[in-house]
């Protein structure tokens, strides 16, 4: 009698913890790209107000980094000598990618001058960036399109 009640309890219990951890990374992909964006628009906002030389080799002609690794190495800041700007401790991993690749190739690119659509980065810079997981989130919604 013992051994049925525990098998009806683990029955039920077992979905609600597999929603958990899925909320749990659905959770950590909405702070991982809120990192990278937040950083991503603060290195370009430095740049409008000349914070970032326009002549820097880590900002393209329309001010966002070359890659998610400029965010992490940092800037020389122009007019400061010596002075550097960080914008990321580390790059955040995609928990839904594959974690054996390294943090920057889990995320799929955009460069400023690429369609919104579009499934392939076109390597000038990174205006933003999106899970390349093909999984819908528990509200039904696309991950890719966050």
């Amino acid at each position: 009698m013992a051994l049925v009640i525990l098998s009806i309890l683990a029955s039920a219990a077992l979905p609600y913890a597999e929603v958990t951890v899925r909320r749990d990374k659905e959770l950590t992909l909405r702070r991982s790209l809120r990192k990278i964006r937040t950083a991503i628009d603060a290195f370009h906002a430095d740049w409008k107000n000349g914070d970032i030389s326009k002549f820097s080799d880590a900002a393209s002609e329309d001010g966002y980094p070359k890659t998610l690794q400029v965010l992490v190495d940092g800037v020389d800041l122009s007019g400061a000598s010596g002075k550097r700007r960080y914008y990321l401790r580390r790059i955040p991993r995609d928990p839904f990618a594959d974690q054996s690749e390294p943090p920057a190739e889990q995320w799929v690119l955009r460069s400023y001058q690429d369609p919104p659509d579009t499934a392939s980065w076109g390597g000038q810079d990174v205006y933003d960036v999106h899970s390349a997981t093909r999984r819908k989130a528990l509200d039904g919604s696309k991950l890719k399109d966050w």
